[in-house]
C-alpha cells in the first residue's frame, strides 16, 4: 500500500490542491521504468531521457521533449551518381552528378550554394538513425548496362538526396536528377541534362547540341560544363569548401563529360572523375567525398562511379560524455573544444551519453 508524505498541503478549492514545495516525481531509468508492472495514468520522471512519462494502459509516453540535448553541427554528403555510358549507338555519356550537400557548420553554405542549414539537438540515451550513401555504377558502354543514381546519406532527421547519374549516349532514362543533376547528352535534336535538388546541389550541364559530345555533371558549388569545342567534354561542377572537419576540405564535385575526339571534361573540384575520349574507361569519384563519375567515349569503355558519401558531426567535447555506435565505421577527432566524428560507411545507429 503507497504512503504519502507531506510537509504542507494547502487546503482544496474547488477540485485544485496547492503545495507549497515542488512536487518530486518517482524516478526510474528507461529499463527500470519498463519494469514496472504499469495501470494506466501512472506518472514517473525518466532519468534517461529527461522527460515526464506516463502509461497509457498499453504504453509509456513522454509528455515532454528531452531535457538532456546538445548542439551539433553536421555535413551530410551523399553517394555520387555514376557516370554515362552508352546505349545503342556511339554517343558519348554524360558526366555523373554530385550527392546532396547538407551543411549547417559555422556560416558554411549548403548544395547549390544556399544558406547554412540549423544546427541538430540532440539528446542523450536517442538510438539516432545513421546511413552513409554508396557512390552509384558507371555505365558499362560494351554491355549496354546503364549507369545508376548514387544512395542517399542520412544523420537523425537531415537526407541528403544521391546523385544523378549521367545521361546515357545515345538514350534517354530516368534518375538522371539528384542531389546535383547528371550532365546530359544530344539525341537527335533533343538536348538534356539533369536538375540538382535545391538546398543540395546544382544542375548538370547540356552538350551544347552536338551528338560527338556531352556536359559535365553538377558540383554542390557549381553547375556542369557545355563542352567548350565540337568533341569535347564538359567540365564537372566544382565541389564546396567545408572546415567542419579541422582543415578546409572540398568535397561532391560533379563528373566530366566525355568527348569523340577532342579533350575530355575534367572532374570537379572536390573529387570528380574525368571524362574520357574514343575510348578507355573514365575515372571515378574520389571515396567519401560523395563525388560523380566520369563519362564514357564514344568508342568504348565504361563510365567512372560515383564516389561514396560521407558524414561529419561537431559538438562541443564537454557536452557529451560518449557515444556508441553499431553497424558503423566512425574516425573521432579533437579539435579545439571541440570533437568531430567523420563517419565513413554502414548504415546503423548511435546513441549519445
Amino acid at each position: 500500500m503507497s504512503t504519502l508524505e507531506t510537509n504542507s498541503i494547502g487546503k482544496y478549492s474547488g477540485n485544485n490542491v496547492s503545495i507549497d514545495d515542488a512536487l518530486n516525481l518517482k524516478s526510474y531509468d528507461t529499463a527500470a521504468r519498463d519494469a514496472l508492472t504499469a495501470v494506466a495514468g501512472d506518472v514517473i520522471y525518466n532519468t534517461d531521457d529527461g522527460t515526464i512519462d506516463f502509461y497509457n494502459g498499453s504504453s509509456w509516453n513522454a509528455t515532454s521533449s528531452s531535457t538532456f540535448t546538445f548542439s551539433a553541427a553536421f555535413l551530410v554528403i551523399a553517394g555520387g551518381g555514376g557516370g554515362g555510358g552508352t546505349l545503342g549507338t556511339n554517343y558519348p555519356g554524360g558526366g555523373g552528378g554530385a550527392g546532396g550537400y547538407r551543411n549547417s557548420y559555422l556560416s558554411e553554405s549548403s548544395g547549390g550554394n544556399a544558406s547554412s542549414q540549423s544546427n541538430l539537438n540532440l539528446g542523450f540515451g536517442t538510438a539516432y538513425t545513421v546511413s552513409v550513401g554508396g557512390g552509384g555504377a558507371g555505365g558499362q558502354g560494351t554491355n549496354s548496362i546503364t549507369g545508376t543514381k548514387g544512395d542517399p546519406s542520412q544523420f537523425a532527421t537531415v537526407t541528403s538526396t544521391g546523385g544523378g547519374k549521367g545521361y546515357e549516349g545515345g538514350a534517354g532514362g530516368t534518375n538522371q536528377d539528384g542531389g546535383s543533376g547528371g550532365g546530359g547528352t544530344t539525341s537527335g535534336s533533343s538536348t538534356t541534362y539533369g536538375l540538382g535538388q535545391s538546398g543540395e546541389g546544382s544542375d548538370g550541364a547540356n552538350s551544347g547540341g552536338i551528338v560527338s559530345q556531352s556536359g559535365g555533371g553538377g558540383g554542390a558549388g557549381a553547375t556542369g560544363g557545355v563542352p567548350s569545342s565540337t568533341s569535347n567534354g564538359g567540365n564537372g561542377g566544382a565541389g564546396l569548401e567545408s572546415y567542419i572537419s579541422g582543415s578546409g576540405v572540398y568535397r561532391a564535385g560533379g563528373g566530366g563529360g566525355a568527348g569523340h575526339s577532342g579533350t575530355p571534361g575534367s572532374g570537379g573540384t572536390g573529387g570528380g572523375g574525368s571524362g574520357t575520349v574514343n575510348s578507355g574507361n573514365a575515372g571515378s569519384g574520389t571515396a567519401n567525398t560523395g563525388s560523380g563519375g566520369g563519362a564514357r567515349g564514344r568508342d568504348g569503355g565504361n563510365g567512372g562511379n560515383g564516389g561514396s558519401g560521407v558524414i561529419y558531426i561537431r559538438y562541443a567535447t564537454a557536452d557529451v560524455s560518449s557515444y556508441s555506435q553499431t553497424g558503423l565505421t566512425i574516425n573521432p577527432s579533437t579539435h579545439g573544444t571541440d570533437t568531430v566524428l567523420e563517419i565513413t560507411q554502414g548504415t546503423g545507429t548511435i546513441t549519445f551519453s
